[in-house]
């Protein structure tokens, strides 16, 4: 590494050669919302909480409101629920906006049971021919309903209106000490001095031969200290 003449040469940590290569496309279901906020549940209904394989839960959702439709079920399943939230991510200079689910793995679903408890036959059948389908969260074969305060923060999740995407991992400050982990910089200790939110750049002070010098790194390859 050569020495620099000038100890406020702003210096741009190499940028990695490799990108991510998928994006989520997901979509969030639409949930019906009153002036004051997210429709109550439904007369007669409560809410599950459905297990199902990891990044199927919108095809989930989606295959079950089709067949609830097709199969005249809708006095026994209301709505269908995947919540979630928009995030932008920078890599390699480049803001990608990601759609994060707040509960990865499950799908809500709002259902009238038996009395005792059981899904009828032909939904549980319905639900469980399901690609994807593991099983709902319950015990001695019946599902246990979310508890009411559950229920409206998951609703109000599902409900929030949108907003501008946020940088996920943003979340340093000026004076915050943080490390280089990749990079020509590798190892480098230093203090924030200032945050570009808009591309997602932080500029750390590093003492290079003895001299302050700011360099802008990205922010995902730093890590506290």
């Amino acid at each position: 590494m050569s020495d620099t003449n000038d100890a406020e040469t702003r210096t741009t940590a190499p940028e990695l050669a490799s990108d991510m290569s998928v994006e989520m496309t997901a979509s969030k279901a639409p949930a019906s919302e009153t002036p004051s906020g997210p429709e109550p549940t439904r007369p007669g209904m409560q809410w599950y909480v459905l297990r199902v394989a990891s990044n199927k839960e919108d095809q989930v959702r989606e295959t079950l409101e089709r067949k609830v439709k097709i199969e005249g079920l809708t006095d026994r399943i209301g709505r269908i629920l995947v919540p979630t939230q928009k995030e932008k991510r920078m890599r390699a200079g480049q803001a990608r906006v990601f759609e994060k689910k707040l509960y990865p793995g499950y799908v809500f679903v709002e259902m009238a049971t038996e009395a005792d408890g059981s899904i009828p036959e032909n939904v549980w059948f319905m639900i469980k021919e399901t690609m994807g389908v593991g099983d709902f969260i319950g015990s001695d074969g019946k599902p246990t309903s979310m508890k009411e305060v559950d229920v409206e923060k998951m609703l109000i999740a599902a409900t929030k209106p949108e907003s501008p995407e946020t940088l996920a991992g943003l979340n340093y400050k000026q004076g915050d000490r943080v490390k280089i982990k990749e990079g020509s910089f590798e190892g480098y200790e230093g203090a924030v001095d200032a945050v570009d939110e808009q591309k997602g750049m932080v500029t750390v002070l590093l003492t290079i031969f003895g001299r302050s010098t700011p360099v802008d790194v990205e922010y995902w390859l730093l890590e506290r200290v």
